[in-house]
């Protein structure tokens, strides 16, 4: 099995002590930098399975960090671990809709930051098993940019295909706004969010229009959408 690759970015030297321990101890390989502007050249350098990211560092904020690691093509799809002092529900909420895939408060045991490691790993590989969603209803050939629905190809504009082609990628798995934008729109940056919600009432349209009874796109109201498994 190949041994998972983490990136801890830590300023305080006790708490990446004990996290450097538990995790080596889990058998993961653990790089460790201090600062935060470390971050993302040391991922391009030799990318990461996992980023354990702290919020409070003494050069910038791991919300910066994270915009700047979603905003590159080398960290868009790279798990983010938040840790933090800071306990209040925005600070959480900014943090997951940035992209976060979990937040950590401080203080916390090592073993369960291990365990939430463990389990995104786990959720990661389900993700990433196979380009070809787990049902018969769809058939997708990402060299072709192509996506068939009941046995139809449908006809899309490259902005849907992209934004179907990540619904395909991890079915049942809710994607937020800020991460469909980061990964849609990644090139479109001046590009509004309201045009997820065009593209989707869009995409519904063509699915109905194969399959008039079929509804597979979900609405999470105030978090993004969902694919059903």
């Amino acid at each position: 099995m190949q041994t998972l690759k983490i990136l801890l970015v830590e300023d305080e030297q006790a708490i990446a002590d004990t996290l450097l321990y538990a995790l080596g101890s889990e058998g993961f390989s653990v790089r460790h930098v201090l600062l935060g502007r470390e971050a993302l050249p040391a991922h391009i350098a030799s990318p990461f399975d996992l980023i354990i990211l702290d919020v409070g560092l003494p050069d910038t904020t791991g919300f910066e960090i994270i915009k700047a690691l979603r905003a590159d093509p080398a960290g868009r799809d790279v798990p983010v671990i938040f840790l933090t002092a800071r306990a209040d529900e925005i600070d959480r909420v900014l943090g997951l809709e940035l992209g976060a895939d979990d937040y950590v408060v401080k203080p916390f045991s090592p073993r369960e930051v291990a365990a939430r490691v463990r389990a995104i790993v786990r959720r990661e590989a389900r993700f990433r098993t196979s380009n070809e969603p787990p049902t018969a209803l769809w058939r997708h050939d990402p060299d072709a940019m192509r996506i068939e629905f009941h046995g139809q190809a449908l006809a899309m504009t490259r902005y849907e295909y992209l934004l179907l082609a990540l619904l395909l990628s991890a079915p049942g798995r809710v994607f937020t706004r800020e991460q469909i934008m980061s990964r849609v729109w990644a090139h479109a940056p001046d590009t509004d969010d309201r045009s997820i919600d065009t593209h989707v009432k869009t995409l519904r349209a063509k699915l109905r229009a194969i399959a008039p009874q079929s509804d597979p796109i979900q609405t999470h109201r105030g978090t993004g959408y969902s694919l059903l498994p």
